[in-house]
């Protein structure tokens, strides 16, 4: 049986709510903190170029009090190469970003993007660190993260755990044998294989099956859920619905 799978814990959405009203509460650091503690294996946070959740100061802590991977996602801008290359995560996750949308909505253009994207691998990878690309599960997305040389990608689960909660079963199947397909050919590439957007208790039960993923990255849900049932406890029923989607696979 493949081992079990990482559970990154995004803290954005903590820092959201803080913005709303603006003050130091509640403190995503904090958060993380929480997650570590409760047996989160990472701490994901992007920070984006508009600021509109997770600061620099955040990052910086992060960094410093957590006794955990740091995963910091980004665009693959200068402004944001500079901020990594200073703060040296353990990973940096390269992201689509744009001003207008809500939360990130597709994988990485690495084929149309490359000329861009390259440069910014290189100079992470020169540094120590681990450079992932969120990118769909596709033939041709797969094959130009391997050129690129990324150590990790990240494949978007948005469209099938969309599907899934529409009720949309054709289209659910068919995106679930996507991630299938492109989870063998990320692995057979040599990537680590990584996955996350929109997964919940019962979505990543489900995926956990497929045995070539290592890690999932998992936010809005887990902070949603926390409001009702705090952080911990959220965790633990995460990790526990993944390491039983894990091991109905091998049974």
């Amino acid at each position: 049986m493949a081992g079990l799978i990482r559970l990154g814990v995004n803290i954005d959405h903590v820092a959201t709510v803080r913005n709303a009203r603006g003050g130091a509460h509640p403190d995503p650091v904090r958060f993380a903190k929480l997650a570590a503690e409760a047996g989160a294996d990472g701490i994901t946070a992007h920070l984006r170029e508009d600021r509109r959740h997770i600061r620099d100061a955040d990052i910086d802590r992060l960094r410093a009090e957590v006794d955990r991977p740091l995963n910091l996602e980004m665009a693959a801008t200068p402004e944001m190469l500079a901020i990594a290359l200073r703060v040296k995560p353990h990973a940096a996750c390269l992201v689509p970003e744009k001003r207008e949308e809500r939360t990130t909505e597709g994988g990485l253009d690495v084929v149309g993007q490359k000329a861009a994207i390259a440069p910014v691998v290189k100079e992470l990878a020169a540094e120590g660190v681990r450079v992932s690309l969120f990118v769909e599960a596709d033939e041709a997305a797969l094959e130009q993260s391997a050129l690129l040389g990324a150590a990790v990608v990240e494949l978007h689960t948005g469209t099938w755990c969309e599907a899934l909660v529409a009720g949309a079963h054709g289209e659910a199947a068919r995106e679930f044998a996507r991630l299938a397909a492109g989870a063998r050919l990320a692995a057979r590439l040599g990537l680590e294989v990584h996955a996350g957007h929109g997964l919940d208790y019962a979505s990543a039960r489900t995926l956990a099956a497929l045995p070539e993923i290592a890690e999932f990255n998992i936010g809005h849900f887990l902070i949603g859920e926390a409001i009702a049932v705090g952080l911990p406890e959220t965790i633990r029923l995460m990790k526990a619905a993944m390491a039983e989607g894990r091991e109905a696979r091998a049974a």
